[in-house]
């Protein structure tokens, strides 16, 4: 430059300075294309992060429901790469970007500023050229200068004319300020669940359900009386169930057994509705843990312990049996078992087991196995205490064979006693028709070998051969063929044992007649009985059973008396201390079965009906003599008589009382004016007074009845004490009161009357016991009942079956209220679930 003319050092410097003003304006402009370039690509990623920042600064997510948040920030996520690949596409302006730039901003045309960096393409050795291009530069670099970079255009307002980003920076504005306050949410409440913070908080409610047999009722830990309690003894097998309400699912149940190793208890699965199949929001949670063995519980609820109960397990005792007696039979042959069951909580079933000594023969093909003897059980919770199993098992085949006979019984948990083994003879029932014992031993050999069948045929032939002499009776020998044509028909084991059943009814039938069959039905109706009681059938269902066993019974009764009546040798009793059963006496029984079964108190109601089956297993009919027998039944008859007149004397009172209540009702009424005069259900003064004056014709008739029995007395030399004359005194004071409407008059008098008839009845016993005529020449027979006790009374009746057994009167009524009281809880339909639950498992204990 030292070569160079003043000027032209002067040019150069001005070009010096021209280009560097140009760098920094092209920086400037550089940057302003590549903003242009960069904020419509950025703006996407910044909106969509301006609006997740505004939504968790206004608490929406932590607002949603987990399955919406997760949902929404999903949205968020599925955005980014949308984002990013917009922003990928930006690119960095280069260098003739810059100029075009430059000279688009500041209108230049001519390219002034590309100029400046651009070289002449021609020779370099051409100076005119150089000096001329030069020149052009010069001139195009003084066009340049005061040249401005311009404001970035990003073309925003054309992609969104409605300036909604505004509204979104207005929003984060608000959302920033809201954020601040209690309700304000955070940057990380998308990431989190607020299922905890949304939920109700958990109610807790955990209970120990013991098994049904043990009879102890379920203790709930969570109630107040519990809440503290930490330590529970519980029964074997007991059941603990949690079951939380609300809350945020955290909460974790666990067990320990005594080996120390927890264990995590899963959730009981709920109910899957039908849309989804996933468990319903509100569905209780429910935990359920058997309690086998000594276990400690723990609740926890995010890591924090709630609760903690440790139990203690009670182990369910194995049952024991034994025999308390030596089997033994009954007068007809009824097998009777005395033993005694323990167990803590009763025994579930028990069964008396039979072997037969004597095996069967090695090609013998039998047909019947052992008999099934099920055995009654002992009231639940009765510490321990004798019971006793009666079974008719004269009509088995074994019946007359030598067995091993051991009582099984098994409690509730599956846990079997046994008891020692006795060595019997079963017992059979004995036949003295020597055509019916033949009958019955030919049916034995069939029942135990079917192979035997063409010896029994040749036998029955053989009998029948000349029945002129042999069978007396047309109709047996007709049962003895039909038995021969089905024997001989009969291919099959199941035809072979109806053949062999027939036999037996065969036998019977020759043994006995009419009665065999009005005893199998009298057994049938007592089974169908005991059944309908155990399987706690309706009371309807009760009521027929009952009425089956009533037509049964007197069935059998009128067929044993006609057959005492056609054996002579029935008219006396074959020992002195025979016992007596009376019509009366069985129809108390009866009816008091049919209470205690509608009641629903099923041991007590199998005990008696149980005692029934004693009775007539042990009943030997008495036919009454001449003479001095006959003048007993005559005594009988009038106390049959006095008992009628003083329960007719009974239910005169009883009328005349409710007559005369009506009467004070009335009254009380008009005197309060509580009601008015021919109310419904009311009857006026004129109509009970009618109905008082109705009741003397009765009356008189009871006074006209009372004086036949004192004159009948006399005739069979039994003198009627003073008692019976006042009752009749009191008698015609009663028929007179009544007359005259006196109803409260004649109630005193009545009440007088029924008392002397029963000193005159206590007093006429005696004179009948002077004179030998209630068995006192027969070794006390007439102080016993059927089952050998003595009797409750001076009557030589049986009065009443085991007191201690049966509940009284106002037991009874009490049972009644607790029962309609139950009922009453059970039909409230506000009454809890749980409790309902309760109630009826109350109803269908046993």
């Amino acid at each position: 430059m030292t070569g160079q003319h003043p000027d032209e050092r002067d040019a150069e410097r001005v070009r010096f300075d021209i280009f560097k003003s140009i760098d920094r304006l092209r920086l400037s402009a550089w940057l302003t294309l590549a903003f242009e370039r960069l904020w419509p690509r950025l703006l996407p990623l910044l909106l969509v992060g301006t609006v997740f920042v505004i939504l968790s600064w206004f608490g929406i997510f932590r607002m949603l429901p987990d399955l919406a948040r997760l949902g929404l920030l999903t949205l968020f996520v599925l955005s980014l790469p949308v984002c990013l690949y917009i922003l990928l596409k930006f690119r960095l302006p280069d260098h003739a970007e810059v100029s075009r730039r430059l000279e688009d901003v500041n209108i230049l045309d001519h390219q002034p500023i590309a100029v400046q960096s651009e070289t002449l393409a021609t020779s370099k050795d051409d100076p005119f050229a150089q000096a001329l291009w030069d020149e052009h530069r010069r001139r195009m670099a003084e066009r340049i200068k005061g040249l401005k970079s311009g404001m970035p255009r990003t073309n925003i307002p054309e992609l969104d004319p409605w300036g909604l980003r505004a509204v979104v920076g207005l929003l984060l504005v608000i959302a920033f300020a809201f954020s601040g306050g209690p309700l304000g949410g955070r940057l990380t409440d998308a990431f989190r669940s607020h299922s905890a913070s949304n939920a109700l908080p958990a109610r807790i409610d955990a209970w120990v359900t013991p098994p049904r047999y043990t009879g102890r009722p379920p203790v709930f830990l969570t109630s107040a009386a519990n809440n503290e309690e930490k330590q529970f003894t519980v029964p074997q097998n007991s059941t603990l169930v949690i079951r939380i309400i609300g809350g945020n699912g955290s909460e974790r149940v666990t067990k320990t057994l005594p080996d120390g190793k927890p264990a995590e208890v899963p959730v009981k699965q709920a109910a899957k509705t039908e849309e989804n199949a996933q468990p319903a929001k509100d569905q209780p949670r429910n935990f359920e843990i058997a309690l086998e063995t000594n276990t400690a519980i723990g609740l926890t609820d995010n890591g924090t312990v709630h609760s903690e109960w440790a139990f203690s397990v009670l182990p369910d005792q194995a049952p024991t049996i034994r025999f308390t007696k030596e089997p033994s039979s009954a007068v007809n042959g009824t097998m009777e078992l005395a033993y005694e069951i323990k167990d803590d909580y009763g025994a579930a079933s028990a069964q008396a087991k039979v072997e037969q000594i004597q095996p069967a023969a090695k090609d013998a093909r039998p047909l019947f196995a052992a008999p099934e003897i099920p055995l009654s059980l002992p009231k639940r919770g009765a510490d321990g205490g004798e019971t006793k199993t009666t079974k008719d098992l004269t009509e088995h085949v074994w019946a007359g064979s030598e067995i091993h006979i051991t009582l099984l019984a098994v409690d509730d948990a599956k846990q079997e006693a046994r008891s020692e083994t006795k060595t019997w003879i079963m017992p059979e029932r004995p036949f003295s028709n020597p055509l019916a014992r033949a009958v019955v031993e030919q049916r034995r050999v069939l029942a135990l070998n079917a192979n035997a069948k063409p010896d029994i045929l040749n036998m029955l032939d053989a009998i029948t051969i000349w029945p002129e002499e042999t069978i007396k009776n047309s109709s047996h020998y007709l049962a003895l063929r039909s038995i021969r044509s089905r024997l001989n028909l009969a291919k099959s084991d199941d035809q072979l044992r109806d053949v062999v059943a027939y036999m037996w009814q065969v036998a019977r039938g020759i043994e006995d007649g009419a009665l065999s069959e009005a005893e199998r039905s009298l057994r049938e109706a007592q089974e169908a009985l005991r059944q309908a009681i155990e399987q706690n059938a309706s009371p309807e269902e009760i009521e027929k059973r009952m009425a089956d066993l009533r037509k049964a019974m007197n069935k059998y009764m009128r067929e044993l008396a006609q057959q005492a009546q056609r054996n002579p040798k029935m008219a006396q009793a074959p020992d002195p201390n025979a016992r007596e059963l009376r019509q009366e006496d069985i129809d108390r029984i009866l009816k008091q079965i049919e209470e205690l079964a509608k009641q629903g108190s099923k041991e007590q109601a199998q005990q008696l009906l149980s005692q029934l089956n004693d009775m007539l297993n042990n009943l030997q009919m008495r036919q009454a003599q001449q003479g001095k027998d006959g003048q007993g039944d005559q005594m009988k008859q009038q106390m049959n008589k006095l008992g009628e007149l003083m329960r007719r004397q009974q239910q005169m009172m009883n009328e005349t009382h409710r007559l005369e209540q009506q009467r004070q009702n009335g009254m009380m009424q008009d005197n309060g004016q509580m009601g008015q005069e021919g109310q419904q259900g009311q009857m006026s003064d004129e109509e009970i007074a009618k109905a008082l004056k109705g009741l003397q014709e009765g009356q008189g008739k009871l006074q006209s009845d009372l004086q036949q029995l004192m004159d009948d007395l006399n005739g069979q030399g039994i003198t009627p004490n003073k008692d019976f004359g006042e009752a009749g005194k009191s008698m015609g004071e009663a028929k007179k009161s009544l007359g005259d409407a006196d109803g409260g008059q004649a109630l005193d008098q009545q009440s007088n009357a029924l008392d002397a008839l029963r000193k005159g009845g206590q007093d006429m016993m005696k004179q009948m016991q002077a004179m030998g005529q209630t068995g006192k020449g027969q070794g006390e027979q007439g102080q016993l009942d059927p089952l050998g006790r003595p009797r409750g009374d001076g009557t030589g009746s049986y009065s009443d079956v085991d007191r201690n057994m049966l509940p009284g009167e106002a037991d009874i009524q009490r049972a009644r209220q607790i029962l309609d009281e139950i009922r009453k809880r059970l039909g409230n339909a506000l009454s809890p679930q749980m409790e309902k639950d309760y109630l009826e498992r109350l109803l269908k204990f046993d």
